[in-house]
């Protein structure tokens, strides 16, 4: 059964993304020039938060980006694509960080280096249960993490369903686990004992989390929850760039559990998984995390 107009709450990182379309990864002292180039607000959270928004909710996204004037203009890049952002950071005078991406042309895999979330540590706001109280569900990236248990605290006494973005194990990850109704998480994700994603699933599952994935890339995305385990196939098409499509499939998802009613099953994990990989590899077909929602 289905309901109106979606909201949720994205709860992590947000950057700066200034992200290169190269013919190869330079080597040391090497100078390229790049075939095209992207600069717009990135991170987990504002990207999954820029994707709720595309596919018809409302999404806000609890995060620092600061007064600075790169922090301003990702502001208003989130603003001009019907994200609702809270600055927990607003009279920081500092630039927001910074994410500089090269993608390879011929492969659509990426190098990252950033600063992510290091040079801010967020207080939860006065305002914390209103925010999570105006949504369906909460979704957290691990940066922030004292600001993200606190969120998911307040979304699991308030009935609130909650998604985490396991891109990678984070200080803290075991203390915000129990608070997590669906994990979907990449195989760089890997838990303290765990090598394989049957292991992390086990893992997660131990950890109270009801239902969980893990993506590999074009692989198929295996997943466990009360009901079974399998996997869900992930569509083929010619990659062009992977920066941000795991952050759109959780967008994606976020989308379809806020429109789900009751209790979540197995076919209903199944679809929402599988509507969720058709969207993300949408954003793998074309270089830059804006090109697919003008293609969309």
């Amino acid at each position: 059964m289905e309901k109106g107009r979606p909201t949720g709450l994205f709860v992590g990182l947000c950057t700066l993304d200034v992200i290169q379309l190269v013919d190869h990864a330079p080597g040391a002292n090497e100078k390229l020039t790049a075939q095209d180039q992207v600069v717009a607000a990135g991170g987990p959270a504002a990207n999954a938060a820029i994707a709720f928004s595309h596919l018809g909710g409302a999404a806000t996204l609890l995060t620092a980006i600061g007064a600075h004037a790169l922090g301003v203009g990702v502001a208003a890049d989130l603003n001009a694509l019907g994200v609702t952002v809270s600055d927990l950071a607003a009279d920081s005078a500092q630039p927001p960080a910074v994410s500089s991406v090269l993608v390879t042309a011929s492969t659509g895999e990426r190098a990252v280096a950033s600063t992510n979330a290091t040079a801010h540590r967020l207080a939860p706001p006065d305002d914390l249960d209103a925010l999570v109280a105006a949504c369906d569900v909460v979704e957290f990236d691990g940066h922030h993490m004292e600001l993200a248990v606190a969120a998911a605290r307040s979304a699991r006494a308030l009935g609130r369903k909650t998604l985490l973005d396991g891109g990678s194990w984070k200080s803290g990850t075991q203390d915000l686990l129990p608070l997590i109704d669906v994990a979907v998480c990449s195989a760089d994700f890997h838990p303290p004992g765990t090598s394989t994603p049957a292991d992390t699933l086990r893992f997660l599952r131990e950890y109270g989390v009801a239902w969980s994935a893990v993506s590999g890339g074009a692989g198929p995305i295996v997943w466990a929850g009360p009901g079974g385990e399998g996997a869900v196939d992930v569509p083929s098409v010619k990659v062009v760039d992977t920066v941000g499509a795991g952050d759109v499939l959780h967008g994606a998802l976020a989308h379809q559990l806020a429109l789900s009613e009751g209790q979540l099953t197995s076919k209903g994990f199944v679809e929402a998984l599988s509507g969720a990989a058709l969207v993300a590899s949408r954003a793998c077909a074309s270089f830059g995390t804006r090109a697919w929602l003008r293609e969309d």
